[in-house]
């Protein structure tokens, strides 16, 4: 078994929500085995409070999140990723940086809570449905043999995920 810490980008057009979730789920559950992060294609410059609002309901840090460019992650002194994610089917289609180090990467795209309309209340469930869903990917993925599969078996177990 390697201590390796995996680092992980989720990427969706706006940084705003879906890849908010998803890093703070990653951070929270991974037990110190994944690094993850989050950014946007045309970040929205803010995160939505109710996302803020839902890792706070799943009992996740709900601090220090931003939303930002990818382009912050094609710098030199960007963390190299072993996996990159694809949240929204936007940014699923858009044409995506060359990543270093040739990561895997998987679309995982879930609806945009944040185009829900309706009171307050109506709007923060569709966080919490967004979030267990992306919950129950992360925990599939936490559960894979990671140093034990190949690369064309963990690929295809990244898609799989992704369909859940």
């Amino acid at each position: 078994m390697t201590d390796k810490t995996y680092n992980a980008l989720f990427i969706c057009t706006g940084n705003s929500a879906r890849s908010i979730l998803a890093e703070g789920l990653l951070n929270g559950l991974g037990g110190g085995r994944f690094h993850a992060y989050s950014a946007g294609s045309h970040p929205k410059g803010a995160v939505h409070p109710l996302a803020l609002a839902a890792l706070e309901r799943l009992r996740l840090p709900a601090t220090g999140y931003r939303s930002k460019s990818w382009d912050e992650f094609t710098q030199p002194d960007a963390p190299q990723f072993d996996f990159i994610f694809t949240v929204c089917d936007n940014a699923a289609g858009e044409v995506c940086p060359i990543w270093p180090g040739k990561p895997m990467s998987a679309h995982w795209g879930v609806p945009d809570p944040a185009a829900v309309e309706g009171t307050e209340e109506h709007q923060l469930k569709a966080f919490l449905d967004t979030a267990v869903v992306l919950k129950r990917r992360i925990e599939l993925l936490l559960n894979l043999p990671l140093q034990r599969l190949d690369a064309m078996s963990l690929q295809k177990e990244l898609h799989g995920i992704g369909k859940q």
